[in-house]
Formats: structure tokens, sequence, C-alpha cells
């Protein structure tokens, strides 16, 4: 039974911006080292990083939190399979943790998106 639906997009360029000007500081605080070293392992790496960025936005929509007490950034883990379809990893323990989380991820030059499905 689906629990929650959440998706969300963000402008590359966005991504870029920030990535020109904080670097590494603003991608340690909301992905894990896991994450970031799989983003850079690309020639374009901000595609990436705004993939991860749009399906952590879209988890805790799908929860139903949004970003808030009850779910940090490095709660979950957006990992890939070794076919590379991503999937969700919880790094800590909430009451969702128990729960089956299906991502999807797309990106463009200009957009990335990301669709998560919470089932029980």
């Amino acid at each position: 039974m689906v629990r929650g639906t959440g998706i969300d997009i963000i402008e590359i360029k966005r991504i870029k911006k920030i990535i020109e000007k904080y670097g590494d500081k603003f991608f340690n605080r909301i992905l894990t080292e896991k994450e970031i070293e799989y983003c850079k392992s690309f020639s374009k790496p901000e595609l990436h990083f705004a993939g991860r960025f749009a399906s952590k936005e879209a988890y805790s929509k799908a929860i139903g939190t949004g970003i808030s007490k009850d779910f940090g950034w490095k709660d979950i883990e957006i990992l890939n399979d070794k076919r590379g379809k991503p999937y969700i990893c919880h790094t800590k323990q909430n009451d969702f943790s128990g729960y089956k989380f299906n991502v999807s991820i797309s990106h463009t030059e200009e957009y990335a998106c990301a669709v998560v499905v919470c089932e029980d």
C-alpha cells in the first residue's frame, strides 16, 4: 500500500552556483561521503549532486515531514545498485525505516528531478 509520494525538481545552474560559491562545504552538510564520492566520479558532478538533493527533498515530502527535526539530510543515503538503479538506505533509524521506498532520478542539462514512493 502506498503511504506517500514525493517529487522535487531543481535547476542545475542553482547547484552549479552553490558548488562555485561554497565548494564541498554545502554538500558535506547534506550528503554522505559515499554520495559525494559518487557525484564527483562524473564529468558533470552538478547533475548528480542535483539529483541527490532532489531525491532527499522528494523523500521528505513522501514521508510528510519536510526537512525538519523528524528528518535530517543525512538520515538517508541515495546509493546505486550494480546496474545503476538508485535506492534509499537509512543511515539513522526513524519512524519510516521499516517502509519500502522506491526512487527515480532524472536530469537534463538544465534540471534534475526525483520521485520517491513510500510503501508499507
